[in-house]
């Protein structure tokens, strides 16, 4: 019995470390700042936030997004907030639901045979993400409205993965990441990238290529 407990609290322990700094959460422990990028051919993203309570974050993120055909591209700025709504914690696992919010300035142009059409406006993007983890699964789905004026960007995304095998918090942990995520507007295809996740601590790399042949590369760090 001793024994049992004993695993129980290390598997909670371990647990409780991965939610807080690697599990790729959109914010970190209360007075932590998160820095996150994404980056590929089509979709460039960076941010940084604080969070003020163990629930809530503001911060700053600037994005960069380009259609398949290469005809549309779209930079934004955006002051941005998050919000844990919920957290659900089990003997082995953890799941989370998030509010991730922003507002900002949107600079657009569509390439036309013969000519430019460029614009500026203002953008909302609210949305939800939910997450689920153990040491071992991870599991995430990601739906965020991208709306200007005549503009629906609306951006899903899920993502699945495995790690090879436990390790202790102090030690790096290996990952097989597999996503698929669509850009309303931008592209009629589904992106599916499959990607190798390191983990150390609160230090998380991403790389990977797609199914359209384009390298991937994302990074997470909070402190």
């Amino acid at each position: 019995m001793f024994i049992q407990k004993s695993g129980l609290l290390l598997l909670s322990a371990m647990l409780c470390f991965s939610s807080q700094y690697a599990a790729a959460g959109p914010m970190g422990f209360k007075d932590a700042y998160m820095v996150m990028g994404d980056f590929n051919s089509n979709w460039r993203e960076a941010f940084i936030n604080y969070a003020v309570t163990p629930r809530d974050a503001f911060g700053v993120s600037g994005t960069y997004m380009r259609s398949d055909d290469k005809t549309k591209t779209r930079t934004l700025e955006e002051i941005t907030y998050t919000r844990l709504l919920d957290r659900w914690n089990m003997p082995y696992a953890q799941a989370n639901l998030w509010l991730i919010a922003g507002v900002g300035a949107l600079q657009g142009e569509n390439e036309r045979i013969g000519s430019d059409d460029t614009f500026s406006t203002t953008m909302i993007t609210p949305g939800i993400q939910f997450d689920y983890e153990t040491t071992r699964v991870y599991f995430q789905a990601t739906h965020r409205l991208y709306r200007a004026a005549d503009i629906n960007h609306d951006y899903s995304a899920v993502r699945a993965g495995l790690s090879f095998y436990e390790t202790g918090y102090d030690k790096t942990q290996p990952w097989l990441i597999v996503e698929a995520r669509n850009m309303n507007g931008l592209s009629d295809k589904i992106e599916v990238t499959p990607m190798l996740r390191l983990i150390n601590k609160s230090f998380f790399l991403e790389a990977g290529v797609n199914n359209f042949a384009q390298p991937r590369f994302n990074f997470m760090y909070i402190f």
